[in-house]
C-alpha cells in the first residue's frame, strides 16, 4: 500500500505518520513496516549520544497500524478511530535508528463502536513490544 493510500485511511501526517508500508492485510489482521531514520525528530533528545526509539513511539506505530485496519471496517461510518485505552504494554527490546520494525495488529473483538485490538512490534524477528489497545469511533473527517 502506498503512502497516499495510508494517508487516505488515517488522519496522521508526517512527521507523525509512523507507517512506511502495508505488507499484508486481511479483514482482522494487518502487518506494516517502518524504518526509523537517524533524522527522526525525537532522537536528538532521546538520548543524546545514544539514541533509542521511545516506547511511546513504538506503541503509536502499532496503534496507527490498527487504525489503518479499522479504516476498512468502518469505511461506511465515516468516523475516525481514537484510542481510549492502552494496556499490558511490555517492552522487550530497544529499537535504534536505522532499524526496521514490523508491526502486526489484530482486531480481537468489537462491541458496538468499540474495537479491541492487540499488537506486536518486532525487529528482525525479535519481539520489541507487545500491547493491547481499544479504539472508539468519533465523528470526523480524514
Amino acid at each position: 500500500m502506498t503512502q497516499a493510500a495510508i494517508q487516505a485511511a488515517i488522519p496522521h501526517r508526517p512527521p507523525f505518520l509512523l507507517i512506511d508500508e502495508i505488507i499484508e492485510q486481511s479483514e482482522k489482521r494487518i502487518v506494516c513496516r517502518k524504518t526509523f531514520r537517524a533524522e527522526e525528530f525525537w532522537y536528538p533528545g532521546h538520548y543524546p549520544g545514544q539514541p533509542i526509539t521511545p516506547g511511546v513511539i513504538l506503541c503509536e506505530a502499532a496503534m496507527q497500524t490498527g487504525a489503518v485496519l479499522l479504516a476498512s471496517v468502518i469505511a461506511e461510518d465515516g468516523g475516525v478511530p481514537v484510542v481510549t485505552r492502552l494496556s499490558d504494554a511490555r517492552f522487550k527490546r530497544i529499537v535504534v535508528p536505522g532499524e526496521t520494525i514490523e508491526i502486526e495488529a489484530t482486531l480481537d473483538d468489537q462491541v458496538s463502536k468499540a474495537f479491541f485490538l492487540s499488537a506486536k512490534v518486532t525487529v528482525e524477528g525479535q519481539l520489541a513490544v507487545r500491547l493491547k489497545f481499544t479504539c472508539a469511533m468519533v465523528p470526523g473527517s480524514k
